[in-house]
């Protein structure tokens, strides 16, 4: 079987109804704009889902040409991100990645280790713990939620500076920050750069050419099931970042017979301990799969048409985004597929009261301030209508 076996082209889900409804179940069920945070899986990933225990309850789990499906996934997750299949790891969530990266390298006492303080605490606490190995952690802070530029991260970079890492965009401001150009930067200077992500991979081109080290899960943009994700490692950082996991997976044990010595097998396969989480890999591998097919360039214009015409929509009303236009005047390519509106407290829950009444999915996020946010995150098969919709449940807040 093909994991993707019966795609339908972007054009189609955008301008049949009743093919969207078809590959997006869930457009028949509510109104979903949540993708920031846990996305409802397309039919493609649950198809995927289906075919693997059908087929697993009349077989053993690993039966046939499954490995040779995973390195399908994984050459399509190597393709999302331009990177060899060699570098990619299929583990998730986001979290374990990260970690990975943190226990893998090691430390001199003395190092430091530059994050955002701000960034999503997935990608604040494998940094933080280093402080008990004598490393410096150096937490970032930005006069606007997530605004992170190279000119303020030079500012808190030193000759000590061992590694760097950074969101691909802020989970509440949704500001998508240049990985390239910091990525060129860092190298000239031979820091490491660790990015995490979940917040731009499906939803915006992206490469990993400037790129150390990078973790996803796939339950976002990627339209994926939770717990399924992709690790990457440039093959030139195998010898600086030692696996951590080890089992019959990823160190070499002719006959499960283990070893004297420990002798890991080639690619990232090495970071892969032990079984895999099959169900979720295979699922993912549908939904990305699709999102290639669809094209990556072309969701990526839906979704910021989605967002300059919110922000038109919830302008005419009086919410104006969070910091909207208080981007660096340098910065051009800033925006994604998160948009977030300010919410008055005493509007919390009626606004929730709502959007339940009319099954509208959105999320409510908060800031170091305790400040309130509705957040929006439409993904590419979303239409003007359900943003209308957002846009009249908030007027009738008024």
């Amino acid at each position: 079987m093909m994991i993707n076996d019966s795609l339908t082209s972007i054009d189609e889900i955008q301008q049949n109804e009743e093919a969207r409804k078809k590959a997006f179940p869930i457009t028949s069920a509510r109104n979903f704009l949540a993708h920031a945070g846990v996305t409802a899986l397309p039919s493609c990933a649950t198809d995927a889902l289906t075919w693997f225990g059908d087929r697993s309850h009349k077989d053993h789990q690993e039966a046939g040409d499954t490995m040779k499906l995973v390195d399908q996934v994984r050459e399509s997750m190597a393709q999302l991100i331009g990177a060899d299949q060699d570098e990619i790891a299929l583990l998730g969530p986001t979290a374990l990645g990260l970690n990975m990266v943190s226990d893998g390298i090691h430390w001199e006492s003395g190092d430091e280790v530059v994050f955002y303080r701000d960034d999503y605490p997935a990608n604040v606490y494998p940094w933080r713990k280093l402080k008990a190995q004598g490393v410096r952690p150096v937490a970032m802070e930005a006069d606007e939620q997530g605004v992170i530029t190279w000119k303020l991260l030079e500012s808190y970079l030193s000759e000590k500076t061992r590694l760097v890492s950074l969101a691909t965009a802020n989970f509440l401001s949704g500001y998508r920050v240049d990985i390239d150009e910091i990525g060129k930067q860092l190298k000239k200077r031979g820091i490491l750069f660790c990015v995490d992500g979940i917040q731009t991979l499906g939803a915006f081109p992206f490469s990993v050419e400037h790129v150390d080290f990078l973790s996803a899960d796939s339950h976002k943009w990627m339209l994926g099931p939770m717990g399924a994700g992709l690790v990457y490692v440039d093959r030139d950082r195998f010898e600086a970042c030692k696996p951590t996991l080890l089992g019959s997976w990823n160190v070499v044990s002719p006959n499960f017979i283990a070893q004297e010595e420990i002798d890991y097998y080639s690619g990232a396969r090495r970071y892969e301990p032990g079984s895999l989480n099959l169900p979720g890999i295979f699922s993912m591998g549908a939904s990305v799969r699709m999102l290639l097919d669809c094209g990556i360039e072309e969701i990526s214009k839906a979704l910021l048409s989605h967002r300059e015409y919110l922000i038109e929509q919830m302008k005419s009303i009086d919410w104006a985004p969070y910091y909207f236009a208080k981007a660096p005047s340098e910065e051009e390519n800033w925006q994604s597929g998160i948009v977030t509106f300010r919410l008055p407290s005493d509007k919390r829950s009626v606004l929730l009261k709502a959007l339940e009444s009319e099954k509208v999915s959105v999320s409510i996020r908060h800031d170091r301030a305790g400040d309130t946010f509705l957040r929006v995150s439409a993904h590419f098969y979303n239409t003007r209508a359900e943003l209308d919709q957002i846009v009249e449940i908030c007027r009738d807040l008024d």
